[in-house]
C-alpha cells in the first residue's frame, strides 16, 4: 500500500453531533487488521464537528505518521480496531471520547471529524 492517496473531502454534517462514537467506512481495505494496542502508520486528516475548519492533517505536512494507538484519544483506540490496511474511515468524536470538556484542550467541548487512512499495522 502505498500512501500517495489523495487528502479526503469532508461532507458538511448535517443534524446535531452525535453523542456516541460514529463509525463509518469510506472504502474497507484488504490487509492486515488493526487490533487494540497495535501501533498503526496512518494518514488523517481532522475537522471539528460545527465549525468543519481543519485542525490537524497528516497530508498538510506532506507525511504519514506511525503512533501506538493506546496512545491516542479514546475515539481512536475505540475506532481503528478492525480496520484493514488500505481502508478509508471517517470516525465521528464526541468531546468525551476526544479532548474532554471544554477549557481542557483547545479541542475540548468539541466534536470531531476524522478521516483516516490505514497504511500499516505494527
Amino acid at each position: 500500500m502505498t500512501d500517495d492517496r489523495t487528502k479526503p473531502e469532508f461532507d458538511a454534517p448535517s443534524g446535531p453531533a452525535p453523542s456516541e462514537l460514529v463509525i463509518r467506512d469510506i472504502m474497507v481495505g484488504d490487509g492486515p487488521e488493526a487490533a487494540a494496542g497495535d501501533t498503526v502508520t496512518v494518514h488523517y486528516a481532522g475537522v471539528e464537528y460545527d465549525s468543519g475548519e481543519e485542525f490537524d492533517s497528516s497530508w498538510g505536512r506532506g507525511e504519514s505518521i506511525q503512533f501506538p494507538l493506546r496512545g491516542l484519544i479514546q475515539g481512536w483506540q475505540d475506532g481503528i480496531p478492525g480496520m484493514k490496511v488500505g481502508g478509508r474511515r471517517e470516525l465521528v468524536i464526541p468531546p468525551h471520547l476526544a479532548y474532554g470538556p471544554a477549557g481542557s484542550h483547545f479541542l475540548g467541548g468539541k466534536t470531531l471529524i476524522f478521516i483516516i487512512d490505514l497504511l500499516a499495522v505494527g
